[in-house]
């Protein structure tokens, strides 16, 4: 299998997306050279690893990342940009599966990692330009019912009084399409600016006396004590790894590939609609609707429509990405038609089986966090901080995660995309036929 690293992308080059073009990128930080010794070595300088290394620094740990690319290379600087409440489950499903208390505890989680990431916008990057608010919106009658019970579930269970239902027409109101029986709007979520906030990450675990290694490929772990990561150029022996590369993580360690699917997603950002923003969006809040190949999107500072979707289950990405999604576009919102694309780009995020974020410790040292399924911007976040925490011996809210029940894809990492891009044919022609 080829993998996602190199597939579809210029080494350390970002993608042409409207992220990169309103963000001020920094110098390439230098690669690993030599042999170098520290508490820990992080692997992936997306969002897991770099609030797992910031937190590590400031206890005091000497803490090493390394990116096989760059800080902003992957799937966290590309995505949607959506701040969710949850997970890519419904929580009264997981109060079922697991049982109230630990449902309890994996709810206070993402709650946790909202406020994260909203103290830091506010403390740290304003520029993110954080804001309230996502509609999550249902194509069929019965799923409608489904979004409304899960929100009553929210509120009965633990108090949260931050959902909006609104019905055809309160969402026709405020989202410009008739393609929606209705949803409801979580004003306790939010979306940003995703590539900014990263940025900002890097600079605080820096300052936190994290060190960053750009175009740092990890090949090889040598597991011991110490453990010992090995790139082309370099050797990192530390007591700990975290290996934090998500979709972007090559079969370094199968025990998390296993469980861990990369897929493609891809966004397009149109010229600025000025007034004409208004005519399919009345707020300024995000949107992501039931499909199971869904749609997401939301307006930018400078009013472009940011239109992300069609996960791909394929390696590959498509070799015009802006004319799929333009017509994507053209069909939700007739009434922009036509509009101009300035940017179009894709990326790389990792799913699970059964859409849970898949926490693992694979090895006495080594602990692994990836695979949240969409909806990964706090979360990740989250998962980065706990498994700081368990590495300086405080394990319990690791262990909250590490327990849910993530299967292996069937068929291995050989036969797991063959199976599951059938599937996915089947869930797409359905959503097209509105089954």
């Amino acid at each position: 299998m080829v993998s996602p690293l190199y597939r579809n992308e210029t080494p350390g080059q970002l993608p042409d997306s409207w992220y990169l073009a309103s963000a001020e990128l920094p110098p390439e930080r230098p690669a690993l050279k030599g042999h170098h010794r520290a508490d820990v070595c992080v692997v992936g300088a997306g969002f897991t690893g770099l609030s797992a290394a910031r937190h590590l620094a400031a206890k005091g740990l000497r803490v090493i990342v390394l990116d096989a690319h760059r800080v902003g290379f992957g799937a966290s600087a590309r995505n949607g940009g959506q701040v969710w409440s949850g997970y890519n489950t419904p929580q009264r499903q997981l109060a079922k599966k697991y049982g109230a208390e630990h449902a309890r505890r994996m709810w206070d989680l993402t709650q946790e990692a909202k406020a994260d990431v909203r103290a830091i916008c506010a403390a740290e990057v304003p520029e993110a330009h954080y804001r309230p608010g996502i509609a999550e919106a249902a194509v069929k009658p019965a799923e409608l019912d489904e979004m409304h019970r899960d929100a009553a579930f929210l509120q009965s269970a633990y108090g949260y009084d931050q959902m909006t239902l609104w019905d055809r027409a309160a969402m026709r109101a405020v989202i410009k399409t008739d393609d929606y029986h209705g949803g409801h709007l979580d004003m306790g979520a939010g979306h940003m600016h995703p590539l900014r906030y990263l940025l900002a990450q890097a600079r605080l675990a820096e300052a936190a006396g994290a060190v960053i290694h750009d175009r740092s490929e990890v090949h090889h772990i040598a597991h011991g004590d110490p453990a010992e990561v090995r790139t082309g150029r370099g050797r990192v022996q530390a007591n700990h790894v975290i290996l934090a590369g998500n979709g972007y993580l090559s079969n370094i360690d199968r025990k998390v590939t296993a469980k861990i699917m990369p897929v493609n997603s891809f966004i397009a950002a149109t010229e600025p609609l000025g007034d004409r923003a208004d005519a399919v969006l009345a707020r300024d809040i995000a949107v992501s609707d039931s499909k199971f190949v869904l749609n997401y999107y939301r307006l930018s500072e400078d009013r472009r429509l940011l239109f992300g979707g069609r996960p791909s289950y394929s390696i590959g990405f498509p070799k015009d990405i802006a004319a799929f999604m333009s017509a994507r576009i053209d069909a939700m919102f007739p009434q922009i038609a036509g509009v101009g694309i300035d940017h179009a780009w894709g990326g790389t995020l990792g799913i699970t089986a059964n859409r849970l974020p898949s926490l693992q410790k694979v090895a006495p040292n080594v602990v692994s966090a990836g695979g949240y399924s969409g909806v990964g911007v706090a979360l990740s976040g989250m998962a980065g901080k706990i498994m700081a925490e368990a590495v300086a011996g405080q394990a319990g809210r690791f262990d909250v995660l590490a327990s849910l029940k993530v299967p292996h894809f069937p068929g291995g990492t050989a036969l797991r995309a063959p199976l599951l891009r059938t599937a996915m044919t089947w869930y797409a022609l359905r959503d097209r036929l509105g089954l």
